[in-house]
């Protein structure tokens, strides 16, 4: 009873403390919009005179290497004139952290207008940072549904689930309202090949054209959200000007120190940064269309789906007639997703799905949520496949400690419907993606680069992932097998690949509890 009587007066006093935490009024945000005289600068010129362009056609790269990823966010930072528009979930305080800051700070610099949109999962303990930043007459920096100040995080995460822990989970850079890159792709050096020990493969998608305006409106819409809170009103404990002068000039220090160390070297030698600076990209056209959250999503209900970016793709799911691929580090269908699958299955429709194991990733809690639905998937026909590879115990630390960062070894979030469509950006197939935070990405209508990634993975499919089976033993009991290959050679495990029996008896453990809808 005395225990009982403790737990029931920790709940008490954490309500308490969250109950006297409030948020500033965020009544003295200026509205922005993105600027449309753009048909004056470099970028809007080049995009002009495209032929395909003037037809009604998007242009559009795939940036599949990290290091391509962000030449490509740098070159067209350096090469625009009126504005660059950023929006992440994660901004790591990092070497890439910091390059990118540097990068945003010298177009400052020329004049170019910065509007800086992030969550606030990743910016605890950042706020002199932040408002040194933002001191440039030319940045601004919002944050979105932030955390109050006043109070630790923790309190506000117990009490606040259903809320706070609704995040804004998009990533969109736009350069003069003509170019953008969307995709899977936070800020930090685990996303652009800037860390050594860790390899993730991600997906980001660089589109010109009209397309671009349309990130520009879904931009404005979370920017002008009584949910982004400007810094200078969100953080009253700001850091004097000694203080702003030493953060400045730290990041001005780095800058000096890193433009001779071998990333910079890379980037520099690197034929998209030339591509980009001498306007020869080779664009492949077609129809891009933009699917995004409202960014009202935050604060409705969970079946607001007018709201909701699935309502916007449903059409294109429903329509898939032969064949889907789909690429998802967090893969939690739920009894519904498994039923989709399942009429798609019987319809004659080959599903195939690529997803992380238990060995490549980091967020046990998510695997154990995936972890129920396998036999079900795989007992309705669906080919599930789960990455070849290990996270060592150190990488896994590692990670840990990068802001609850989702990460793991398959990063990129997309999915090829019918060899004809290809979705690419912020999305993972899971009750978070779908219900709890927002999201965005593009519909790429192209055959060339839906076959190009069917047949791509198809061939290197056997070598990057382990093959589940669904096998019943001579006991009538169902098991899975996983096959794959170990030092070039054929293997089949019969419990997740590279784990051990703690490991594997903890994900099982939470496997067991209802918190699926906020995996």
């Amino acid at each position: 009873m005395r225990n009982n009587n403790i737990y029931y007066l920790l709940i008490v006093l954490v309500t308490l403390l969250s109950g006297c935490a409030s948020l500033p009024e965020n009544t003295g945000r200026i509205e922005t919009r993105a600027y449309t005289d753009v048909s004056d600068t470099r970028i809007g010129k080049g995009v002009a005179a495209q032929p395909e362009y003037q037809s009604g056609q998007d242009g559009f790269l795939l940036l599949g290497s990290g290091l391509d990823a962000f030449v490509a966010r740098a070159a067209l930072a350096d090469v625009a004139e009126k504005s660059i528009d950023v929006q992440y979930y994660l901004y790591h305080k990092d070497e890439i952290g910091a390059l990118f800051s540097g990068v945003l700070w010298n177009a400052a610099d020329r004049g170019v207008r910065i509007r800086l949109l992030v969550d606030d999962m990743d910016m605890d303990g950042r706020d002199a940072g932040l408002v040194a930043f933002d001191d440039h007459p030319n940045i601004e920096i919002r944050i979105f549904n932030p955390f109050d100040r006043s109070f630790s995080r923790l309190p506000q995460f117990v009490t606040g689930l259903g809320s706070i822990t609704r995040r804004m989970h998009n990533k969109s850079f736009t350069v003069d309202n003509s170019a953008t890159i969307i995709g899977g792709r936070n800020i930090g050096n685990e996303y652009f090949d800037a860390n050594p020990t860790l390899e993730f493969a991600d997906l980001d998608v660089l589109a010109v054209g009209d397309i671009a305006r349309e990130v520009s409106n879904s931009f404005d819409l979370y920017w002008n959200s009584e949910l982004a809170y400007p810094v200078t009103i969100l953080i009253q404990d700001r850091p004097d000007r000694d203080e702003i002068d030493k953060k400045i000039s730290l990041l001005n220090d780095f800058m000096v120190e890193y433009k001779d160390s071998d990333y910079i070297a890379a980037l520099k030698n690197s034929n998209l940064s030339k591509l980009i600076h001498e306007d020869n990209v080779t664009y492949r056209w077609g129809e891009v269309e933009i699917v995004a959250d409202h960014p009202d999503k935050i604060t409705s209900s969970r079946d607001a789906n007018e709201l909701h970016l699935m309502s916007q793709l449903a059409p294109h799911f429903e329509g898939i007639k032969n064949e889907l691929l789909i690429v998802s580090p967090y893969f939690v269908p739920g009894d519904e997703g498994v039923e989709f699958f399942k009429t798609l299955v019987d319809k004659g429709v080959k599903v195939k799905i690529l997803t992380n194991s238990l060995s490549s990733n980091d967020v046990g809690v998510v695997h154990a949520g995936y972890s129920n639905y396998r036999k079900a998937l795989l007992r309705n026909g669906v080919e599930l496949y789960e990455m070849n590879k290990k996270l060592t115990r150190a990488q896994r630390k590692e990670k840990k400690g990068m802001g609850g960062s989702s990460k793991a070894s398959l990063h990129a979030k997309t999915f090829v419907m019918d060899r004809e469509k290809v979705f690419i950006g912020s999305l993972n197939l899971d009750p978070r993606s779908f219900y709890e935070n927002t999201e965005i990405g593009f519909v790429i209508h192209s055959t060339e680069i839906a076959e190009g990634m069917v047949d791509g993975l198809s061939d290197e499919l056997g070598k990057l992932a382990f093959r589940l089976e669904l096998k019943v033993d001579e006991d009538d009991d169902e098991i899975l097998l996983w096959h794959g290959y170990e030092d070039g050679k054929p293997v089949t495990f019969d419990v997740d690949p590279y784990t051990g029996f703690w490991r594997r008896f903890g994900v099982g453990f939470m496997s067991l509890f209802p918190i699926e809808s906020q995996l």
